[in-house]
């Protein structure tokens, strides 16, 4: 008898270890839900599940996780708005917007963004639920989302700029068949990566999948393919774009001189806007041949306005880069400064080198995130698996080449006059800097025939804007404004 146990305890032992951990490619769960916003209260249902991205024989190679908000007292849907929200990366989840953002639960953190115990989530009284239905979709690989026949279908077919874009365009036409969204006017949203994700989605949608949008919103924007190819921002542009960064950094932290931290940040902010532009950019551009008394002044203005020394800034030949800059501006007290939000500290293990040990806010962030959304798919959703929720996944090496997302979107709204875009940037972000962010808004159409449905938002936080109280709410209703403002009613399409 003990020999027969055993030998069933081996076999389902060896059983267990040989099953993988696998997720459906198609299915839902549904739950209802209620939740005030802006004082009134807004019945919703939540479906939340996979739906799968089909390879050309039409066969299921990868399950797509997403989650899908919809108010339940609406009964004509064809006048509703869809916001179909992506996080960035690439290879983040769309935890970030979806806890913290647009969604009907928000984090537990305090006023600020920091996080806060016990960990968790509460109602998002500020949530664009109430005027719009939203869904949150994770590219394959992150959050719950997975690549199912790793024999037959390449990591290639997925994990590149043009390749991303042309299988979330079929799996959004995919979704807005199944929930019968046709006759809504649509929006994507999209954060970091997720900016270059949506300004090429724009128009492969429009003319690969036949879907017109009312609007696309570019959270925290990366440098968009505006002509031939990605395009980084080096040299001259690049060193002055970044200088109004550093001037909000500084002013946070009270590193600028008197005259200037007593006036309002905006107003410190346009002037080094003007002079980066007007004076610096041209100045750096005559390289070597610059003279020292022009260069000097130079690294004295930008000495003013940074909080950090001429003397490093003439060792950077004007060029300061953003790295040095989070070592540098607090070096004498012994932190550091986040990249993705300045306002965060961090500690190194020692006060010498170029460049930050770690991402303080990053660390700060996830903190908070993780905890919380395993607690929600699980305790609010009812969605349990044993599949790892990827905050970030393996989607690496990542294909770049092609990328011409920003004139994409340029043709999109030049194809399409209902389609409006809006920026909202943070002024202490140091990774998709705001200046940066107005720079791409004013390269997207250079003819300048389009700039009246072109807008910028700036808030007095980092990269996740949404953190901080004060900025989630005016973020939201600035996303309310703009649906509202691009909603056409009865107008023709036409020029």
């Amino acid at each position: 008898m003990r020999r027969v146990l055993t030998i069933f305890t081996i076999l389902i032992y060896t059983y267990s270890f040989a099953q993988e951990r696998t997720i459906p490619a198609d299915e839902t769960i549904v739950t209802n839900h209620e939740v005030t916003i802006k004082g009134k209260s807004v019945p919703y249902k939540a479906t939340t599940g996979t739906q799968p991205v089909w390879n050309d024989e039409g066969k299921a190679v990868a399950a797509v996780h997403f989650t899908y908000y919809e108010r339940t007292d609406v009964k004509n849907k064809a006048s509703r708005p869809l916001l179909i929200s992506f996080n960035g990366g690439p290879g983040s989840a769309s935890v970030w917007m979806h806890l913290a953002y647009t969604g009907p639960k928000i984090l537990k953190v305090d006023d600020e963004g920091f996080p806060i115990q016990p960990y968790g989530v509460k109602d998002n009284p500020n949530s664009v639920l109430d005027m719009a239905d939203i869904v949150f979709v994770n590219p394959v690989n992150t959050g719950y989302s997975r690549i199912l026949d790793k024999e037959n279908i390449s990591r290639e077919f997925f994990f590149g700029v043009n390749e991303d874009i042309s299988y979330l365009a079929e799996w959004i036409n995919t979704f807005v068949h199944r929930m019968n969204r046709w006759e809504s006017p649509k929006y994507l949203i999209g954060e970091s990566y997720g900016t270059t994700r949506v300004s090429g989605l724009a128009l492969e949608l429009q003319n690969r999948q036949w879907m017109y949008l009312n609007g696309v919103i570019l959270v925290s924007p990366t440098e968009l393919g505006i002509h031939s190819g990605q395009g980084r921002r080096d040299g001259p542009l690049g060193a002055a774009l970044r200088v109004p960064y550093f001037t909000a950094a500084a002013w946070y932290h009270e590193k600028l001189p008197a005259d200037l931290q007593n006036i309002d940040l905006l107003e410190v902010l346009d002037e080094i806007e003007t002079y980066s532009i007007q004076e610096l950019m041209p100045t750096i551009a005559k390289g070597g041949f610059v003279s020292e008394e022009e260069k000097k002044e130079a690294a004295r203005v930008m000495a003013r306005y940074s909080g950090i020394s001429e003397k490093v800034i003439l060792q950077y030949n004007l060029d300061v880069p953003t790295s040095f800059f989070w070592k540098e501006l607090l070096r004498d007290e012994g932190y550091t400064i986040g990249r993705l939000d300045s306002r965060y500290k961090g500690i190194d293990r020692t006060d010498g080198g170029d460049r930050p040990d770690f991402n303080s806010e990053l660390t700060s962030w996830l903190h908070a995130f993780t905890p919380a959304i395993n607690y929600y798919f699980k305790n609010v959703l009812d969605y349990d698996t044993d599949i790892k929720y990827n905050m970030f996944g393996p989607v690496h090496p990542w294909n770049r080449d092609g990328n011409n997302t920003g004139e994409n979107l340029r043709q999109a709204m030049a194809q399409n006059p209902y389609l409006h875009t809006m920026i909202q940037s943070g002024y202490y972000d140091g990774a998709t800097k705001y200046f940066d962010a107005k720079y791409t808004m004013w390269q997207i159409d250079p003819s300048g025939k389009m700039k009246d449905r072109l807008s910028f938002r700036g808030y007095r936080s980092g990269h996740m804007m949404y953190l901080r109280n004060e900025d989630l709410i005016s973020s939201n209703d600035h996303l309310r404004e703009f649906i509202q403002k691009s909603l056409p009613g009865t107008k023709p399409a036409k020029y």
